[in-house]
């Protein structure tokens, strides 16, 4: 089936731009089943990456700084919530070695100066350590989130959402009445003159929030910050809009390689053989999954596919470990990832967890062990 060529996003024309960076937060999480997040199961693909980005953004003309999620929090522990969660899960292990406080002022940045943390959502691995930033420091969360969240620990004994985080400062839900679209989602104009959006992306998480930077203006690009919209690359190519190729460049296996890998040989994985669908669709197990709505998850994941397709948006999902030896992290910037060449690094890399799924008997480069320890 031939690709259908990719929709017109119809992002606003604006000269306005906004510097990106994006930040490896050192939280590492391994020993997460797969199976909580995404199905049908692939021979060998047992746990699911769990590195946590976030990023900052900083408006050179306006001044103003924000943050993009925060990673897991270094005092985790001390949520009593997170801490009975895990302590009865003894598979699974959590790292912290710094917060994004911490990161940042390392990198030259007056957090100071940051007028507010934006949550993609509200989960333990993107909340991070916010009583460390002034109280002058907005939190900004998405619809929802006051009437489906509130209130947090303690005043409801069961959340592992702190009122701590958001005591004293201000909290500001976005709502999206004002009719802007980008390509199928409703947006938000964060800074008024097109250079930073906030896109509603439902499904994951009551409120989830995905971002939007235009990082050139001529010609344009953007970064797409999806939060946990997906999981895995797996979960949203191939697409209609870009089928999985007969000759896959770089090879997934072996990046360093000038030898092409063989597309046909991942098609008995995808549903149907169908080169135009993902390998995977958010799971549905029995008890609590992944996601607060599946469906809606499917659909949050179809309108990212027509970004997905387009070289001058680079997709950066929390939790993608395969941009872990491709991007340049903070305190370098990502605005020149057209030129780098990052997109088509990135692009099908994942493949590289299906080694075992299609008999790949070579080492593959980049390998990390995301199981329980030991």
């Amino acid at each position: 089936m031939a690709a259908l060529p990719p929709p017109d996003l119809n992002i606003p024309a604006s000269p306005s731009t906004v510097s990106v960076s994006i930040i490896n937060t050192s939280t590492r999480i391994r020993g997460l089943s797969t199976r909580h997040f995404f199905d049908p199961p692939i021979t060998g693909h047992d746990y699911i990456a769990a590195p946590a980005f976030a990023f900052l953004i900083q408006h050179p003309t306006l001044n103003r700084t924000l943050t993009f999620d925060l990673g897991m929090s270094k005092h985790w522990r001390s949520n009593p919530v997170l801490n009975a969660m895990f302590a009865s899960n003894p598979t699974v292990d959590i790292s912290v070695e710094e917060s994004v406080r911490e990161i940042l002022e390392a990198g030259g940045v007056d957090c100071k100066d940051i007028e507010a943390v934006v949550w993609s959502h509200w989960h333990m691995d993107h909340t991070g350590d916010l009583p460390e930033f002034e109280k002058g420091t907005k939190l900004i969360v998405g619809p929802g989130f006051q009437e489906k969240v509130l209130p947090g620990y303690p005043r409801n004994p069961q959340s592992y959402v702190m009122e701590s985080d958001w005591e004293g400062r201000e909290l500001v839900e976005i709502g999206f009445e004002d009719g802007l679209n980008i390509g199928k989602f409703q947006a938000f104009d964060y800074f008024g003159d097109g250079s930073f959006y906030l896109l509603d992306s439902p499904g994951h998480a009551v409120g989830h929030l995905c971002g939007l930077a235009r990082v050139t203006a001529d010609p344009p690009s953007f970064i797409l910050m999806g939060g946990d919209a997906y999981h895995h690359g797996g979960m949203i190519r191939p697409s209609k809009y870009l089928p999985l190729p007969d000759s896959i460049t770089p090879n997934p296996f072996t990046p360093s390689t000038t030898s092409p890998c063989l597309g046909h040989i991942f098609e008995p994985l995808l549903p149907n053989g169908d080169k135009t669908q993902p390998f995977y669709v958010p799971s549905v197990p029995e008890g609590r999954g992944a996601y607060d709505d599946a469906e809606e998850a499917k659909r949050t994941i179809q309108k990212l596919q027509e970004a997905d397709v387009r070289e001058d948006v680079l997709m950066v999902a929390a939790h993608d470990e395969t941009l872990l030896d491709i991007v340049d992290f903070f305190p370098k910037k990502a605005n020149d990832f057209v030129k780098k060449g990052w997109v088509r690094e990135a692009r099908w890399r994942f493949l590289k967890d299906f080694a075992e799924a299609v008999g790949y008997e070579g080492e593959v480069q980049g390998k990390r062990n995301w199981g329980p320890p030991g």
